[in-house]
């Protein structure tokens, strides 16, 4: 089994524990990490010893494809054939914008979770009946601007450096000239944004692999995406959801009452006096719902379970399903943030830095570092996807504040790309209609595209699960979707646990397996 990975660049120090730059902006579609085994001697079937996974290798990639005379740039990736044997199927990995490390991970993952298993039993079932173990790379494709400038030309799917990658790389590897597309059958695998560029691939490049699996995949860009709550407030406790709408009802309300008295009495008990923007204030508190990101059937708990315990127990007793009520829950909510939560999100750093976004000059915005992967990211989100995380609208139950809609997070874009939009005249709206039309949204047909979703997933209402949308399963483009959460069908920890993860896992096997059986050798 062989894993590859492509990078650009490291990534800068993240400033809270799930790898955001800023406590104030949205969490990002990006696949989950799981634990994973140490690094050490790599042994080959056959008993060879290899390079341990995190042995970097470069790729010479064009930097502009529409004018090859602009030379190349090289392009990191990370490999391993600890499983491979000859004629075996190639399993590409795709992180999307993900920082260094990530494709390393990808490649341990890859090599010990279902992918493997995936993919030994896509080689066990080949016409031939020999079994034969995939080969398995993990991409991280060079897309969007970094730094100041756009450091490469802009690729919408990054499918021609994927494409132009797999036609061009030579493995280091025996016979690893020999493995391109038409010469073994290659498959796609993404998660989460990555998954949504799996599928973005497959409608651009139809011919480039014989497979494609696409976890929690957000196919579909939305600029406001209250939806990210949805599954939260569906899914959470009953009890501390109830207690967390009277909350954030009564901060939306205090907040827009101008009683002065009562808005500084809650910035002070949250310890955020010192933020002058009460949309700042209120989108401070969406970081305990964000915390269900991290949240898997393996996981036993977490961040978000110590929040709703620490508003539903009181005194050893939990609350029934309608909570305690504002009065406790306003307190309990104020209590833990300022005494347990808020050193575990912003450190030791002040309210302002942590929190503030209507500081133009903070390093945050300004930091033009190729190795700022956060920046990367956020262009595609201003000019593509949006993906805004706000609150719900009127009438609709909220658990996030409703003082945060799409110009808060619109007016961040420009402070960090000012050049970019100086001359706009307005606030930049994502163009998502039409990223949807280029890769077709949740209306993709494909062939030989595996959709696998989870229902408790907070990127439910931007994939083929989203509520309301009612899209049908079919041989070719099979969807498969579990009660997992976000791209909780790439571990097999999840499956143990979890009897609809594993359902997810089997039927993806088969399918699969069935497709590369297909697969005939050609002139590509």
């Amino acid at each position: 089994m062989l894993v590859l990975a492509l990078a650009a660049g490291t990534v800068a120090d993240a400033k809270t524990l799930d790898g955001r730059l800023h406590a104030n902006m949205a969490r990002r579609p990006s696949v989950p990490v799981v634990p994973l085994p140490n690094d050490g001697p790599v042994t080959s079937r056959n008993g060879t010893q290899l390079p341990p996974y995190n042995t970097t290798y470069y790729f010479e990639q064009l930097i502009d494809h529409t004018n090859p005379s602009l030379g190349t740039f090289q392009q990191r990736y990370w490999t391993t054939y600890e499983f491979y044997e000859t004629g075996g199927p190639i399993i590409l990995f795709t992180p999307g914008e993900a920082n260094a490390q990530r494709p390393v991970r990808s490649i341990q993952r890859i090599s010990h979770e279902p992918h493997h298993q995936r993919a030994d039993r896509a080689g066990a079932e080949r016409r031939d009946d020999r079994a034969r173990a995939p080969l398995l790379r993990a991409l991280e494709p060079v897309r969007r601007p970094v730094g100041a400038e756009p450091p490469v030309p802009h690729d919408p799917a990054g499918d021609r450096r994927l494409e132009y990658f797999a036609k061009n790389v030579d493995l280091p590897m025996p016979g690893g000239d020999a493995v391109k597309p038409g010469q073994a059958p290659w498959v796609l695998i993404g998660g989460s944004y990555s998954g949504a560029l799996t599928s973005f691939t497959v409608v651009n490049k139809p011919n480039l692999f014989q497979a494609a699996y696409a976890s929690s995949a957000v196919v579909e860009s939305i600029v406001d995406y209250w939806g990210y709550f949805q599954p939260i407030l569906e899914w959470m406790p009953k009890n501390c959801s109830a207690d967390v709408q009277a909350v954030i009802a009564h901060i939306d309300s205090v907040f827009t009452s101008g009683n002065q008295k009562e808005i500084n009495s809650i910035k002070a008990l949250f310890n955020m006096s010192a933020l002058t923007h009460l949309d700042d204030v209120a989108g401070a508190l969406r970081n305990n719902l964000w915390d269900w990101q991290s949240l898997s059937p393996s996981s036993g708990g977490g961040l978000f379970f110590d929040f709703c315990d620490a508003l539903e127990v009181k005194n050893g007793v939990s609350a029934g399903p309608n909570g305690w009520g504002l009065q406790h829950a306003l307190q309990a909510w104020g209590s833990y943030w300022t005494n347990t939560y808020y050193a575990l999100l912003c450190g030791d750093e002040d309210a302002v830095t942590c929190l503030g976004t209507y500081d133009p000059t903070q390093e945050y915005w300004t930091d033009t570092a190729v190795d700022n992967a956060g920046r990367s990211w956020m262009w595609i989100v201003c000019n593509e996807v949006g993906f805004f995380q706000e609150g719900a609208p009127k009438g609709h139950p909220t658990i996030v504040t409703r003082l945060v809609q799409p110009p808060y997070d619109e007016r961040q874009c420009t402070y960090m790309f000012a050049d970019a939009f100086k001359n706009l005249g307005h606030l930049p709206v994502p163009n998502v209609d039409a990223t949807n039309k280029a890769y077709h949204g949740w209306f993709v047909q494909e062939n030989h595209l595996f959709f696998a979703n989870g229902h408790r997933d907070p990127w439910r209402e931007a994939t083929l699960a989203a509520d309301g949308t009612h899209f049908k399963s079919t041989p070719g483009q099979p969807l498969t979707i579990s009660d997992g959460f976000h791209c909780s069908d790439l571990s097999t920890a999840n499956a143990q646990v979890d009897s609809t993860v594993l359902a997810v896992q089997q039927q993806a096997l088969k399918t699969i397996a069935g497709w590369v059986a297909e697969w005939k050798p050609s002139k590509h």
